[in-house]
């Protein structure tokens, strides 16, 4: 019999979040824990017992997508405001926003080297953004419904998204260039990632379902029905030997992706599961969802012996069906059901010494989202405001900083008219000429993606033309030599 030890278990929740958690993310040296929310806020938990964490204000609409770095300098955020923020994770709260996308922002996720980040949007398209020079690069459009989420390969020549119109594409990040599409969905597809190695890649979807394609193949390999109600999200474990989906069932599911089978069916949140995630390490994995709860869970199962956890799981659950044939690697994509005999576990938290942490916000500028944009020009304010390519951005001055550092410290609060020195009217007045000035930067977006067409479609005529031109020039050539010299 194996001991409970060996099973996940609940090390901690966090409280602090005042609306559905939509989303969450480890820092690479997993010692934070940044996780979004449909209060409009970012958070990040130190994950050192009793340490302070840390609230971010800035977005004025549901977070719903959140990723660190690679490096672990910056934090990313998307939004249904029609933005992304670049944040610097300190005291400091400074952001960069960036702006092109015409609807809400779905998702976000940083490249493994650093250099981009990749968003979908309602816009029923896919962005692919530069992070050292902080602008727009290129879309990629062919979905015909919302794109939900959009992921990089591994190596970054891939991108794979999904979206409402029941499909998942793969696009080549060279080229810029639709190369398949998967499909076979009932309802949206919710959900897209690519596993460790860059082979395969996992989907969820509305109708219940988890599958897994290979890239290579371009074969769906497995197929799985675990859930009762649609997948809102999952995660691949590190080694690429587990899969972790979260349900709108209120339950996550542990998935053996070696041996084709449920392991584990975890309790503990009380609505919709809507976000979680394994650490770097594997070590542990977090998830969020609908009754604004954040768990953190200890992993366990991962530190054994493969061959030794397979041995004492089987003691305790009913096995699956004998393997056939078409079981062994790769398997046939039959379908694989939920099994009675899984193991169920209802968490109790095992750090009961760590109360709920001290929450210290950060990230309030000197003045409204609309009057830092306003007031661009005149470099002034804390955000760094990108809307579309091309758009100048500012820092705040260091005398500033250390002024909202002492508020900070001093814990001083002003209303928006106190803090800005701007009467309501007149602010007012600003957020409507910013939110013209919003509309014809998305106007120039738009035109520059087809001034971009058009020249890639000339330079493919005048490629056209010249080999043209050399064929008729060999065609001449052969003709005079048929000719021969003239007597």
């Amino acid at each position: 019999m194996a001991s409970v030890m060996e099973d996940p278990t609940l090390e901690r929740h966090f409280k602090g979040h005042k609306d559905v958690v939509s989303c969450a993310d480890f820092s690479p040296n997993n010692k934070q824990l940044a996780t979004g929310s449909c209060d409009k806020n970012l958070m990040i938990w130190n994950l050192t017992p009793k340490a302070r964490a840390f609230r971010f204000v800035g977005h004025t609409d549901i977070i719903t997508g959140v990723h660190f770095s690679p490096s672990g300098s910056f934090v990313a955020s998307s939004s249904r405001d029609q933005t992304v923020r670049l944040w610097t994770p300190s005291i400091k709260g400074e952001s960069t926003v960036f702006k092109a996308h015409t609807a809400s922002v779905r998702s976000v996720q940083f490249s493994s080297d650093g250099q981009r980040l990749v968003t979908a949007s309602d816009d029923k398209s896919v962005k692919v953004w530069g992070v050292e020079r902080k602008k727009f690069l290129y879309s990629l459009n062919r979905h015909t419904n919302w794109v939900r989420c959009a992921r990089f390969s591994p190596d970054g020549r891939l991108v794979a998204s999904c979206g409402d119109d029941r499909t998942v594409r793969l696009w080549d990040t060279s080229s810029r260039q639709c190369i398949n599409i998967f499909t076979d969905y009932g309802g949206s597809a919710t959900f897209v990632d690519f596993n460790s190695s860059g082979t395969c890649i996992a989907s969820s979807g509305a109708d219940n379902t988890l599958k897994i394609w290979d890239i290579r193949t371009n074969k769906l390999i497995q197929h799985y029905r675990v859930h009762s109600a649609g997948v809102n999200c999952f995660s691949f474990h590190p080694s690429g030997n587990y899969l972790i989906s979260g349900s709108s069932d209120s339950t996550m599911k542990i998935l053996d992706l070696l041996e084709g089978r449920l392991i584990y069916t975890l309790h503990g949140h009380k609505g919709p599961v809507l976000a979680v995630v394994f650490s770097r390490d594997g070590g542990l994995f977090a998830s969020g969802g609908a009754d604004s709860q954040v768990l953190m869970w200890k992993t366990n199962f991962d530190s054994l012996n493969y061959r030794d956890l397979l041995s004492r799981h089987s003691k305790r659950v009913t096995p699956d069906p004998l393997p056939h044939l078409m079981d062994i690697y790769p398997r046939s994509p039959h379908r694989h059901n939920a099994q009675n005999g899984t193991v169920e576990i209802n968490p109790i938290v095992a750090d009961t010494q760590s109360g709920d942490p001290q929450v210290v916000e950060v990230g309030r500028v000197l003045f409204s989202t609309a009057d830092v944009r306003s007031h661009d020009s005149a470099t002034s304010g804390r955000d760094q405001p990108i809307s579309g390519p091309g758009r100048t951005h500012t820092r705040h001055r260091e005398e500033e900083d250390e002024n909202q550092e002492e508020r900070f410290a001093g814990g001083m609060t002003a209303s928006r008219e106190e803090r800005s020195g701007i009467p309501s009217s007149l602010t007012s007045t600003l957020e409507n000429i910013v939110q013209q000035l919003d509309i014809l930067t998305q106007t120039v977006a738009v035109l520059e993606e087809r001034l971009t067409l058009t020249e890639d479609k000339l330079r493919t005529c005048l490629d056209n033309q010249v080999l043209l031109l050399q064929q008729t020039q060999q065609v001449d050539g052969s003709d005079e030599e048929a000719e021969g010299p003239s007597v």
